[in-house]
């Protein structure tokens, strides 16, 4: 049997139980967005790291007209710039392949697909 003493006892757990739950919540969800931000700093720090080595790049002579030279085909007076083009029949590189169908047919072929009503497996 449950006496008195018991359910009041019962009682006061279920409270001080309750009462600890929402705090214990609130830590816990903290302590995670303490990690999550951690995290980002970290990736934060990296990338001015990065950025730091670009800048340092940039501010020599010989870097910014290499760059100008592959990038932008600067060239000296006097000089004489030549760019190779692919004749039509020569296959593109591994990563410059181009795809058989353009991008809006696949999306609309997508559309119709999502729009049709009968399923494509059994009954």
């Amino acid at each position: 049997m449950l006496t008195s003493r018991a359910a009041i006892l019962a009682v006061v757990v279920c409270v001080i139980a309750l009462s600890l739950a929402y705090p214990l919540r609130e830590f816990i969800l903290q302590r995670s967005q303490i990690a999550e931000l951690r995290d980002q700093q970290a990736r934060m720090e990296e990338s001015v790291g990065e950025l730091q080595i670009r800048e340092d790049e940039l501010v020599r002579d010989e870097y910014v007209e290499r760059e100008a030279r592959t990038r932008l085909h600067y060239q000296y007076p006097g000089e004489t710039a030549y760019i190779v083009i692919r004749p039509d029949g020569e296959e593109a590189g591994p990563g410059e392949a181009e795809p058989d169908t353009p991008w809006f047919t696949t999306l609309w072929d997508s559309v119709e697909e999502a729009d049709d009503p009968s399923p494509d497996f059994g009954p």
